[in-house]
């Protein structure tokens, strides 16, 4: 199925969202509890599924959600889609600070990996599955964890993630970077983990243990901001609970 058209301006600067424009009959998925408005037109449906595959039954439609719940996203999906007589606009919102990050899926090979819940709307006829990092150390190390989000189709998609947010090019190259600031890369990219130097640094450097390796010729999407570390942040200044007496 091919992907619906859509266009779309992004609003906002570090607290953004997006605005999609739907020609009558044209749908959006998204996230459930990532809609921000509606207009007078738009129609919308929560179901199992992401929908690229019309044809499928009840049964692939549970499997595609299990799969889902792994990398912790929700079952289901909500489609948009415009039913009135001309242009109409829906709106998502990412669900914390940062950028929200358009990628044109025909234009990276028809696919992306991207870190767990990175994910917010896409066109219609997207295909959102999971991928299994196969190598141990990026499974158990990791900041994404042992599975990844799988995006695949030829239309529009839109990711969300912390603070500020940039693509690199490799040609060729190998990126160190710390686990939880990827948000996304190309396939053919090798990504595995590796220690941060030697045991001093590790345990006094304050960057982690491990450290992504990403490595080959293609596209990388970075945050400078991972929701984790913010997170752990409000935890560490958080005053000592009192247990009562």
């Amino acid at each position: 199925m091919r992907s619906h058209e859509i266009d779309y301006q992004l609003r906002g600067d570090d607290l953004q969202f997006v605005e999609i424009a739907l020609d009558p009959g044209e749908s959006v998925i998204a996230e459930a509890g990532g809609m921000m408005y509606i207009e007078e037109g738009i129609e919308f449906e929560t179901r199992l599924g992401d929908g690229s595959e019309p044809g499928q039954g009840a049964w692939g439609r549970l499997k595609s959600a299990g799969k889902r719940a792994l990398a912790g996203e929700s079952l289901f999906l909500t489609h948009y889609t415009n039913r009135g007589g001309g242009r109409r606009n829906v709106a998502f919102a990412a669900p914390y600070p940062g950028k929200i990050v358009p990628v044109d899926l025909a234009e990276v090979g028809g696919r992306i990996l991207a870190q767990k819940q990175a994910f917010l709307c896409a066109a219609m006829g997207t295909r959102l599955g999971i991928a299994f990092n196969r190598k141990f150390g990026a499974g158990v190390f990791g900041g994404e964890g042992f599975i990844l989000e799988d995006v695949q189709g030829d239309g529009l998609a839109f990711l969300h993630a912390g603070g500020t947010v940039i693509e690199k090019r490799l040609m060729g190259e190998t990126l160190r970077v710390d686990t939880g600031c990827i948000v996304a890369f190309e396939p053919q990219i090798e990504y595995s983990i590796e220690r941060a130097g030697r045991a001093k640094s590790m345990v006094f450097g304050g960057e982690g243990l491990f450290l992504a390796t990403l490595a080959g010729t293609g596209r990388v999407w970075l945050q400078s901001l991972p929701f984790s570390r913010v997170v752990d942040e409000v935890i560490r200044y958080l005053p000592p609970s009192r247990s009562s007496d």
